[in-house]
């Protein structure tokens, strides 16, 4: 804990070294003309998120050897600090995997980006039969003419495109402005005064067992092993009720279904395996902290990683950001007025993602079932 705090003091004056938001703190930092934060301060942000939340999965598995009243307080507003500074970076990331599906799933040459459709475009659609005749010497023909289905959502891809550019652009806009006003805020010095603290020691819960002669309570020996064991058996369980069978097959087709619903609300079959997920993030920390006061025992700072650990965890980050890149899809699709070919490439759009849901669990069942590999 002590190392994760020192990492975020660190990324915290990186941060400040950087002139973050100098010139994009203003009303206007949304606006059109904001400049893209450099890299050392995108950088900086990242650390900072990445150490709150390594210091709140800690605080999580092992809260009962630290003071409670200190624990209780901290793991909130980590947890807040982490998820505010997340949600720019998962709606830039969000938007680059639409982006890249739709260039993928239509089939043009170039990516479908939002333009003027001029006559000579409804002339092509209208002749396709002819294309080839038109076409002027030194242009390769194509090797085959489009299915009509392809030609449909290309013609929706471009709007649906902008769509997802206009509405995914603006919540990070947002999102950039949140994250400014909380690294700005009292909220967030308070933090950052506690952690400071966290760096130079760690509050232990202590005992009324006081040795002979001593005037102060004692702190009672740390044995991380049970706790780390009892994070590995929630895991364990989570991931025993997950239906593995169901994701024993690269594409479940069946599980697709469930996405035709006009229910706004979450997929139903997502929950538990977003849940399994932040329980593997959690049991990974765990390792950690067993692996460096292992490595601190012996005097040795290396430690081992899990390989089949990282495969799963891998599997599940894709199928966490494939689950909210066809949420953000159907809740694009849900736009009042929009053209049918638009909502046609959404819809293409989304069973797609979904597809990839199903692949991703895939993935995680085949990495979960092999056996542990360590590697120095």
């Amino acid at each position: 804990m002590r190392a994760q705090a020192t990492e975020f003091l660190r990324a915290l004056r990186r941060h400040r070294e950087s002139g973050a938001g100098a010139g994009a703190s203003g009303p206007g930092a949304g606006g059109p003309g904001r400049t893209a934060p450099p890299a050392d301060d995108v950088d900086a942000v990242r650390a900072l998120r990445r150490a709150a939340r390594r210091i709140s999965g800690t605080l999580h598995t092992f809260q009962p050897l630290l003071d409670a009243s200190w624990a209780e307080e901290m793991r909130p507003e980590l947890a807040w600090l982490s998820g505010t500074l997340a949600l720019e970076h998962a709606y830039a990331s969000r938007l680059e995997r639409l982006l890249q599906a739709l260039h993928r799933l239509s089939g043009s040459s170039a990516f479908p980006a939002p333009r003027p459709v001029g006559r000579t475009t409804a002339a092509t659609n209208a002749t396709s039969t002819a294309t080839t005749a038109t076409v002027p010497t030194g242009v390769p023909a194509p090797a085959r003419p489009a299915s009509p289905d392809r030609g449909s959502l290309t013609v929706g891809a471009a709007k649906a495109g902008a769509l997802l550019d206009r509405q995914l652009t603006l919540a990070r806009t947002r999102a950039h402005s949140t994250a400014l006003q909380a690294l700005g805020s009292s909220r967030f010095h308070a933090v950052a005064d506690k952690v400071a603290l966290l760096a130079s020691e760690v509050p232990l819960r202590v005992t009324a067992r006081p040795n002979r002669g001593a005037t102060a309570p004692e702190t009672t020996p740390c044995d991380l092993r049970p706790l780390a064991a009892a994070a590995e058996e929630r895991l364990a369980d989570a991931v025993t009720a997950l239906p593995l069978v169901a994701a024993g097959s690269p594409y479940n087709a069946q599980a697709l279904v469930h996405g035709l619903s006009p229910d706004p609300a979450s997929h139903p079959q997502d929950a538990p395996w977003h849940q399994v997920r932040l329980l593997l993030r959690l049991h990974r920390y765990a390792l950690e902290a067993l692996a460096g006061a292992d490595a601190a025992d012996a005097g040795d700072p290396g430690g081992v990683v899990d390989v089949r650990l990282l495969a799963a965890g891998e599997a599940l980050d894709r199928h966490r950001d494939a689950s909210e890149a066809a949420a953000a899809a159907a809740q694009a699709a849900r736009t009042p007025r929009i053209a049918p070919a638009t909502a046609y490439a959404l819809g293409v759009l989304h069973a797609d993602q979904r597809h990839e849901v199903e692949a991703a669990r895939y993935a995680f069942q085949h990495s979960w079932r092999k056996e542990p590999i360590r590697l120095p």
